[in-house]
C-alpha cells in the first residue's frame, strides 16, 4: 500500500498545499518527459510478493509485527493486514541470466522467510485469497499499525459515505456489506514491475493491459471467498468493490474508478496517467513533503492510492535520473516460487513483443475489447473466450498456447535471456495447459473431492507448495 505518512488528520488547507505541489510536480514531469530528461535504460525487472502468517489450525496469524521485527529483513515489510507480509527482491536488468537469478533470489527469501515462520510455529503461504479466511477477521483490530492505512481507511469511508457493498456473482454468489477496507487485505498478488525507456513507456503500458486478460487466467488462484465459489481469480472484483471510490463529482459511482483496468490506452505519452490523476482523482492523503519537486513526493504518494491493474510508477536510477516503470498488479501470489517466476517470464516476454508491435502500428486491439477479454478471463479463467487481434474470437487457453506463448518467447529472446532458462520458465506454462490446472484449478478439484473442507484445502496446497513442484502436477490426494 506504499510509503508510511506522519499526519492522521487534515485541515482543508493540507488538501491545498497538496494540490498545488501536485500540480506544479505532474508540470515538472512533463516537462521533463518533453525534454527527454527521463531515463532511456534498457528493462529492469523486479516484483513485490505478498503472503500470509498462518496459525497451525490454518486460520490467519495477525503477527505481522512481531514476525518483521524478529525476521529484521531489509526485503520484508507489513501489508494491510495484520497476517500479511510483502517479500521484495532487488530489481535486477532483464537480460541473460535475469530469470534465474530473479528465481534465486526469491527461492532465498522465501526459504528464510518461511523458516523464520516456522520459528515463531507459524507458517507461511502464498495464495491469491486464503480459503480460510473469515469476514469477521478483517476488522480494524486486525489492521496493521501504520498511520497510511488507518487514514485511507478514513478517507475511503468519508468519500463513499456509506458501507462497502461486496457483490460478487461466479460460480456462487456473495453479498454482503462491510464498514471497513480490510475487505481488500482478502487478496494477495505477485506484483510484476518492468523499468523500460521512456521513449517506450506508453507502449509497454498498453502492451501490458493487452496481456492482462492471460496473465489473469494464467495465473488464476483465488476462486474461494468466505467458502464460497466465484471467479477463477475473484482478487480482481473483490478488490475493485472494496476500495470502491470514483474521482470528482461522481464518488463511487464515477466513470473512473481508483482500482480499475484504467480508462483508456496511453496515446503518445505515459504522462497521460499522471494527468489524468491530477485531473480526476481527489486527493486522499494530503501529506506534504518539504522536498524538491524533482523528488516527486506528492506526485508519488498520490499515484500510490489510485490502483489501475496496470499502474506506472515514477522511480529512479542510481544516478538519480528519473524513471518510469509499469506496476503489473494482476497475478496472484503462488502456487510455489517456480510458478511465479514463471508467470514473471511469460508477462516480460509477452509485453516486450506486444511493446514492439504497438511501437510499430501493429497489436491494435480496441480498449474496450482488451478490458472486456479482462474481466471474462478473470472470471472464467483459461476456459473464457476472448477476441484478439484481427477480431478473432477464441478460447483462451488455445491463444495462450498457439499464439501467446510463442511471442513470449520470441520477446525473452530478444531481451537477451537466455534461451535454455526461457524454454524451462515458459516450459512451466506449456505443462500448466496441457495439464488444465492453474491455481484455481486444483482448489476448487480439491473442494470437488472434500466438500466444505477449506481448512483441509489449505493444509494440502501448504504441504504441496513446500515442495515446490508447479501446480500443474498437483494431485489432490490428502
Amino acid at each position: 500500500m506504499g510509503q508510511e505518512i506522519r499526519i492522521t488528520a487534515y485541515s482543508d488547507g493540507d488538501y491545498r498545499r497538496f494540490h498545488g505541489r501536485l500540480a506544479a510536480e505532474t508540470e515538472l514531469l512533463a516537462e521533463m518527459v518533453g525534454q527527454r530528461a527521463v531515463s532511456e535504460a534498457a528493462p529492469v525487472a523486479g516484483f513485490e510478493l505478498e503472503a500470509w502468517l498462518l496459525h497451525d489450525d490454518m486460520l490467519p496469524a495477525a503477527l505481522n509485527e512481531a514476525y518483521l521485527n524478529s525476521f529484521n529483513n531489509p526485503m520484508a515489510g507489513p501489508e494491510l493486514a495484520k497476517f500479511n507480509i510483502e517479500l521484495n527482491t532487488p530489481p535486477l536488468a532483464l537480460t541473460a541470466n535475469a530469470l534465474a537469478v530473479l528465481h534465486q533470489n526469491l527461492a532465498a527469501t522465501w526459504r528464510q522467510a518461511e523458516q523464520h515462520a516456522r520459528r515463531m510455529e507459524l507458517h507461511l503461504l502464498m495464495i491469491g485469497t486464503l480459503p480460510t479466511l473469515r469476514q469477521s477477521q478483517l476488522n480494524l483490530e486486525n489492521m496493521s499499525n501504520m498511520n497510511r492505512y488507518r487514514e485511507l481507511n478514513r478517507q475511503v469511508l468519508k468519500n463513499r459515505g456509506k458501507p462497502i457493498q461486496l457483490d460478487i456473482c461466479g460460480q456462487e454468489h456473495l453479498r454482503l456489506e462491510h464498514h471497513d477496507v480490510m475487505l481488500e487485505a482478502a487478496t494477495t498478488s505477485f506484483q510484476l514491475h518492468l523499468q523500460c525507456p521512456l521513449s517506450v513507456a506508453h507502449h509497454v503500458y498498453n502492451a501490458s493491459m493487452l496481456a492482462s486478460a492471460a496473465m489473469v487466467a494464467v495465473c488464476a488462484n483465488a476462486p474461494y471467498l468466505f467458502g464460497r465459489d466465484l471467479w477463477a481469480e475473484t482478487r480482481i472484483p473483490m478488490f475493485e468493490q472494496a476500495v470502491a471510490l470514483g474521482g470528482y463529482s461522481g464518488a463511487a459511482e464515477g466513470p473512473l474508478h481508483r482500482v480499475s483496468f484504467g480508462s483508456d490506452y496511453a496515446r503518445l505519452s505515459i504522462l497521460e496517467c499522471f494527468e489524468e490523476n491530477l485531473r480526476h482523482f481527489p486527493v486522499l492523503l494530503p501529506e506534504y513533503f518539504d522536498d524538491d519537486a524533482a523528488a516527486f513526493s506528492h506526485l508519488r504518494l498520490h499515484n500510490g492510492t489510485i490502483w489501475r491493474w496496470n499502474r506506472p510508477l515514477v522511480g529512479f536510477d542510481a544516478d538519480g535520473m528519473p524513471h518510469i516503470r509499469i506496476e503489473h498488479r494482476v497475478p496472484a501470489a503462488g502456487p510455489t516460487v517456480l510458478d511465479a517466476i514463471a508467470n514473471a517470464a511469460f508477462f516480460y516476454g509477452l509485453v516486450s513483443n506486444l511493446a514492439r508491435q504497438r511501437a510499430e502500428g501493429q497489436a491494435d486491439l480496441p480498449f474496450s475489447q482488451a478490458k472486456d477479454n479482462f474481466y471474462q478471463a478473470a472470471r472464467h479463467g483459461l476456459d473464457s473466450h476472448v477476441v484478439w487481434l484481427g477480431g478473432n474470437r477464441q478460447r483462451l487457453a488455445v491463444l495462450v498456447r498457439n499464439e501467446l506463448l510463442p511471442l513470449a518467447h520470441a520477446g525473452l529472446l530478444s531481451l537477451g535471456i537466455d534461451v535454455n532458462d526461457a524454454n524451462i520458465y515458459l516450459d512451466v506454462l506449456e505443462q500448466r495447459l496441457a495439464n488444465r490446472q492453474t491455481g484455481s484449478d486444483w482448489q476448487r478439484r480439491f473442494i470437488q473431492q472434500h466438500p466444505g473442507d477449506f481448512a483441509g484445502l489449505t493444509r494440502q496446497y501448504l504441504r504441496r507448495q513446500r515442495r515446490g513442484e508447479p501446480v500443474a502436477g498437483w494431485d489432490c490426494a490428502i
